[in-house]
């Protein structure tokens, strides 16, 4: 399926789930962004949070060997359950360093509504933060591994969940020094509709 038509069909897909698939609560628009509406510029940082109540359920991303083998992003945005309520706290994780590879979920059983990234020519790679926010007391479970994206070094990626009732808590990646690029693998979970009184699953 051609990257246009994927991304055309988003918002569609986005108003079911809206009407038929999440417990009735009523549809509020994603955070959209179109085909170049990139959240950074190569070789600098950038700062990207949905909307307060949101979460993030799509990522975009296009390499450039030329301009410091880095990256351009973009992400997509929805709505949590309303069985799930509005977020309790949010907070910025702990930095997972450039040049290396990493395995983090957001703690305090958070949910991946953010990225906040920077730069670094002397690796020619990124630094990563996910932007988390918890939901009252509700636990993750379920939880299953994305396939790579990219597929192979140097690709786009063009993740979207397609399981809605999936959330996003973190990520492992792999850095490879030859390509000067990463492979993700995002952690989807679903969310307990009741309190639970484990800290951090």
């Amino acid at each position: 399926m051609g990257l246009a038509l994927l991304w055309a069909l988003l918002p569609l897909v986005a108003v079911a789930w809206g009407q038929y698939g999440d417990y009735g609560y009523p549809y509020q628009q994603y955070h959209d962004y179109s085909d170049d509406g990139w959240v950074n510029l190569n070789r600098q940082g950038f700062s990207y949070q949905c909307p307060h109540g949101q979460v993030v359920v799509a990522v975009r991303s296009i390499f450039n060997k030329k301009e410091g083998s880095d990256r351009q992003w973009n992400y997509a945005c929805m709505p949590t359950a309303q069985s799930l309520g509005e977020p309790t706290e949010c907070w910025w994780e702990d930095i997972n360093r450039a040049g290396m590879e990493w395995y983090q979920t957001c703690s305090n059983n958070g949910l991946v509504a953010g990225f906040q990234s920077r730069y670094f020519e002397s690796v020619l790679d990124r630094e990563w933060q996910f932007y988390c926010c918890r939901y009252s007391k509700r636990c993750p479970y379920s939880c299953w591994l994305t396939t790579e994206y990219p597929g192979h070094y140097g690709e786009e990626i063009d993740m979207v969940s397609y399981n809605y009732d999936y959330y996003m808590r973190g990520a492992t990646t792999t850095f490879s020094a030859v390509e000067r690029d990463r492979q993700w693998k995002f952690i989807m979970c679903r969310m307990t509709e009741y309190d639970c009184e484990f800290a951090n699953v």
